[in-house]
């Protein structure tokens, strides 16, 4: 459906019919609208292995797509072995895609194997900057990114990638990825507006639960005050039964996890003596997922995620020309090469500038708004969705436009 926001496919901001049109764009200055209405899709872990298992296949060759005169490189693990190298592929797709459904863009995206490796994104940028490009879009993994940025910092070429470790972003690196504290915000802030003040949480001991925690901590630190929080390794019991004996003074229970280890927790908890339909639990976009929905102990629970639309529409535009499904993180790939497609006609040599590139009022993409932060991480507009046996049901929609 077409809109301020969802555009047709292919066109950037379009002109304001109304006041009221009028007003929402002035919302994001200059900031292009990347997609039709374009959920399904699930978002996995992204706290996984960071590279591929196996040896890579042969290196694929480069391949330049598009005409124009603005160089973007697109670096991707495309001969990474398993499912890295599918994903990749599936990028790679969605990359062109947008080239092909954006009207006449002014640039030439230069797409690059790196293998999985740094030492492959290494040799890939020096062959993009020695080619001119302006940007580079990628690599996918966090041991890629700085061997990367290494090369382009020298030059000051900003990148735009993919990983979801906040640690390696800043000095022209942003991160385009589905950030863990974006979730960890929306669902606080949104439980806080209905009232919710104590909260506790069960984490998982990873690196995962490491950064969910400290974005916990910080934004109910904001908005309320923790009664219980307890991180959990392979035996939640012990860390289950510490929660349920403080769920009294709580009014809201935090479990960030993926889908079946989130029921294992719920489940956990119940055992410990817990009864969880006194309060409202709380999680994050990895409880998008069918286990989560089938789990009657989760039923009402509110997570916060990209409004599901979005990646639903896209999926089948896809679907019609690769006549495969796209992998959820294909939307990155997308929404990166609209963005350095709008920006390049709208924006003329300040095009990839620090400051356009952090217009603190974002960009409208597949899966909503998003900024970068000057330090590289990005913000996300989320809706929240609410567990239902079926699925899932948005309960609050995705901001218009990002708050000050």
């Amino acid at each position: 459906m077409e809109g301020p926001f969802n555009p047709k496919p292919g066109s950037s901001v379009p002109r304001p019919s109304s006041p009221t049109r009028r007003t929402a764009l002035g919302l994001i200055l200059g900031a292009p609208l990347l997609g039709a209405c374009s959920g399904g899709g699930q978002i996995s872990n992204p706290f996984g292995p960071s590279a591929p298992d196996g040896p890579p296949g042969p290196q694929q060759q480069p391949l330049a797509v598009g005409t124009g005169q603005v160089k973007v490189g697109l670096i991707l693990p495309l001969s990474a072995a398993g499912n890295a190298g599918v994903a990749a592929q599936s990028m790679k797709n969605a990359a062109e895609m947008a080239l092909a459904e954006f009207q006449n863009p002014n640039i030439q995206l230069l797409i690059k194997d790196d293998g999985g490796s740094p030492q492959g994104a290494q040799q890939v940028t020096q062959e993009a900057l020695g080619e001119g490009v302006e940007i580079v879009l990628g690599p996918l993994f966090a041991a890629s990114v700085p061997a990367t940025a290494q090369l382009t910092r020298a030059r000051s070429i900003p990148v735009i990638a993919f990983s979801t470790d906040s640690s390696i972003a800043g000095r022209g690196v942003y991160l385009l990825s589905f950030l863990p504290e974006s979730d960890v915000n929306r669902i606080v802030d949104y439980s806080a507006s209905i009232g919710k003040r104590s909260f506790a949480a069960l984490l998982p001991d990873n690196a995962y639960g490491n950064v969910v925690e400290a974005a916990f901590k910080q934004a109910v630190g904001r908005k309320g005050r923790i009664v219980a929080f307890e991180k959990y390794t392979a035996d939640r019991a012990g860390a289950a039964r510490t929660v349920a004996q403080s769920l009294g003074s709580a009014d809201a229970l935090f479990i960030a996890d993926d889908g079946e280890s989130v029921v294992a927790t719920a489940d956990s908890l119940t055992a410990a003596g817990a009864n969880l339909r006194n309060i409202q639990l709380l999680g994050t976009g990895l409880w998008d997922n069918p286990r989560v929905y089938a789990s009657a102990t989760l039923q009402g629970g509110l997570y916060a995620a990209p409004d599901p639309s979005g990646f639903r529409a896209f999926s089948g535009r896809y679907r019609t020309k690769y006549g495969t499904d796209p992998v959820r993180t294909a939307t990155l790939a997308y929404d990166a090469v609209a963005l350095v497609a709008a920006l390049s006609k709208q924006q003329g040599g300040q095009r990839f500038a620090p400051e356009t590139l952090t217009n603190p009022s974002g960009f409208a993409g597949i899966d909503g708004l998003f900024r970068f932060r000057s330090d590289g991480t990005n913000e996300r507009g989320l809706a929240v969705m609410k567990v239902a046996s079926g699925g899932s049901t948005p309960v609050a929609g995705s901001p218009k436009s990002f708050g000050a």
